[in-house]
């Protein structure tokens, strides 16, 4: 018999994380032989704090460099991204999510590479091959360019608002029942399974889970212990080729949530808030993950989140339909007496 089965991955060549790592951007970009052309994508705050020091440490090292500023990952932002980058040979994002969604899904689309140069470490997305691109008032996973690089400066990450820290501890903590559900769709749907990304996607949340005494504000160690565990977890989705080591039911209901009440509250902190409740209806202990999330000063409640109880209930039943992925959820949801039940129970909306 012919051993037929094979396996592709795309993980990151290159990473700096800590303290004044920015400067070896121009060093990372030669090594990787790039060719001449560079474009940054940015915004107007990011490119002021990390985009005009990047501009200056590439144009150093030889690189004519061009810059966009742009506002939130859609599909207009991101056609406009795509036209600026026709003519460049490798795009560096800077800024938070939505400028790295941008340049990592762009630079899929038009088949070139790619640096992440995070300004916050609010969500996974730092080394991840996964764009959330919103249509419609609706956020979509796409499948996008895994960073070649990534430069992740912790001071500079840390002079971020806390609660973006705090947001991208919680969406990795999410893992915990990113994996059960995962393991779930496996059992009973045959959904393809990889134990080695399920092992490094537990291993990221559990580090932010036992350090969570050391996630503090203005503490740069704090940033480091973040900035670790996500990109360990993008590099999770890596191996398995897919969303799934790093979302999952909990995902569904902050997508969810953010269509019902957009603008509220940060995907990281919705998505813990979704952990708390989904570890629940998975048995395990949910009260450590709400525990967890309070120490670190990541929202457990609506009341945190700035959302209604309603629309916490509402999020609950239709979560479910927001993408064909199996989880605890199932194919029917929950009805609007079990969403309340739940919410109450763990303490999400008042008893």
């Amino acid at each position: 018999m012919t051993f037929e089965k094979s396996k592709w991955m795309e993980l990151p060549r290159e990473i700096y994380a800590g303290h004044d790592v920015l400067k070896n951007i121009g060093g990372m970009c030669r090594r990787f032989g790039f060719g001449p052309n560079a474009l940054i994508v940015t915004g107007e705050k990011t490119y002021e704090i990390a985009g005009k020091i990047v501009k200056d440490i590439l144009e150093e090292a030889k690189f004519t460099v061009d810059v966009i500023k742009t506002g939130v990952a859609n599909r207009i932002n991101l056609e406009k991204v795509k036209k600026k980058g026709e003519e460049c040979n490798f795009l560096v994002g800077v800024g938070g999510g939505s400028k790295i969604d941008l340049a990592k899904k762009a630079s899929y689309d038009l088949g070139l590479p790619f640096i992440s140069v995070p300004t916050n470490a609010a969500h996974d997305g730092i080394a991840s091959p996964r764009a959330s691109i919103k249509d419609n008032g609706t956020s979509i996973s796409m499948l996008a360019q895994e960073p070649m690089g990534v430069v992740a400066d912790t001071g500079i990450i840390i002079q971020a608002p806390y609660r973006y820290l705090a947001a991208g501890a919680a969406d990795v903590i999410a893992n915990i029942t990113a994996i059960k559900d995962w393991e779930l769709a496996h059992k009973l749907r045959n959904e393809s399974f990889s134990t080695t990304a399920y092992g490094i996607a537990q291993y990221s949340a559990q580090a932010i889970i036992e350090n969570a005494d050391l996630i503090k504000p203005n503490l740069e160690e704090s940033a480091w212990i973040v900035v670790k565990a996500i990109i360990v977890s993008g590099m999770a989705m890596s191996i398995a080729n897919s969303s799934r080591p790093g979302s999952g039911s909990e995902h569904l209901f902050a997508h969810a949530l953010e269509k019902i009440a957009p603008g509220k509250a940060l995907h990281g902190e919705m998505v813990g808030v979704g952990t708390i409740m989904m570890m629940y209806l998975h048995g395990g202990d949910w009260k450590r993950i709400r525990e967890v999330l309070r120490k670190i000063g990541a929202p457990t409640t609506a009341k945190e989140l700035g959302v209604e109880d309603e629309d916490i209930i509402e999020a609950l039943t239709i979560a479910h339909k927001i993408r064909d992925r199996y989880t605890i959820l199932g194919v029917r949801g929950l009805t609007k007496e079990a969403a309340e039940n739940l919410a109450r129970i763990t303490g999400v909306i008042g008893r």
